[in-house]
């Protein structure tokens, strides 16, 4: 997956540009200038690193074990070293394939089951638990037609993803911004995913893109915990901070997902108004 061309569309449709409007001063805090946070650790919190862009990584891995997380997200594999390194987990690694292309048709399998297949062990190895993949556009197909495509494609890969124990994560996205993505409601992810019935297959439940789509967040935390292996965080509208400027409440969010029994990591991907300060905030806040 290309997330560089993914940032750009977003960037695009939002009007903004990912650092437009950050406080530079703030960005360019030093490791050393950064303030430790002690964090309760309910909430196993990373967060993208394509949203801070300009910090080089090594430094970011530093700055993010400081602020009491666990791991950076969207990682390719040229950087699970730097990641690693730094005692820090891939909480999410990209795989193969990308958003408008992906297991929905059955013309892609082939590509994509090689891709995954040759990725995973390597994940394993570099101890990255989750490997993202995407359902793909409907271009015309209807939705059940896709679910079944999905379902035969993932089905052929879990025998590897199970071997490895590694999960695949299929990334829930709005078909308003991700124009004509299939995976865009959570009861066709979950359908999906139990339709593929491994351990290794799960959602990747996006709030803000889901808050776009249908809302009911914290009952369909409930509903579906058991097809859920991955959270990303992000404020709606506009995709920044998950503060008081925005109508989801994240730590009745939070809570719902301590309750489900929720083990996994919760990373956050928002376009931060003041840099690590507002990096510092969302840890707080979903620090439940």
């Amino acid at each position: 997956m290309k997330r560089r061309s993914f940032v750009k569309t977003v960037a695009g449709i939002a009007g903004i540009t990912i650092l437009g409007s950050m406080n530079k001063s703030v960005l360019a805090q030093t490791v050393e200038q950064i303030e430790a946070l002690t964090v309760k650790g309910n909430i196993r919190q990373s967060v993208s690193k394509w949203c801070f862009g300009k910090i080089p990584l090594d430094e970011f891995c530093k700055i993010c074990k400081k602020l009491g997380m666990v791991g950076v997200d969207l990682i390719s594999e040229k950087d699970w070293d730097t990641v690693r390194n730094n005692d820090m987990i891939v909480t999410m690694g990209n795989g193969a394939g990308s958003i408008p292309d992906g297991f929905n048709r059955i013309e892609n399998h082939e590509k994509l089951i090689e891709g995954y297949e040759r990725i995973i062990p390597i994940a394993a190895d570099k101890g990255v638990p989750n490997i993202i993949c995407f359902s793909g556009n409907r271009k015309g197909m209807d939705d059940e037609q896709g679910l079944e495509n999905c379902v035969i494609g993932l089905k052929k890969l879990m025998p590897t993803a199970e071997k490895y124990k590694v999960n695949v994560i299929m990334e829930l996205l709005n078909s308003k911004n991700h124009k004509d993505y299939m995976a865009d409601t959570t009861p066709w992810g979950g359908a999906l995913a139990r339709k593929v019935g491994s351990e290794r297959f799960k959602l990747l439940y996006d709030i803000f893109h889901m808050q776009r789509m249908e809302g009911d967040i914290i009952q369909m935390i409930r509903d579906y915990k058991d097809v859920i292996g991955h959270y990303h965080t992000g404020g709606n509208p506009g995709r920044n901070d998950i503060d008081e400027t925005q109508e989801i409440y994240y730590p009745a969010v939070m809570k719902a997902i301590v309750e489900s029994g929720y083990k996994g990591f919760v990373a956050h991907e928002f376009m931060p108004k003041d840099g690590l300060n507002s990096l510092r905030k969302a840890v707080q806040i979903c620090d439940v």
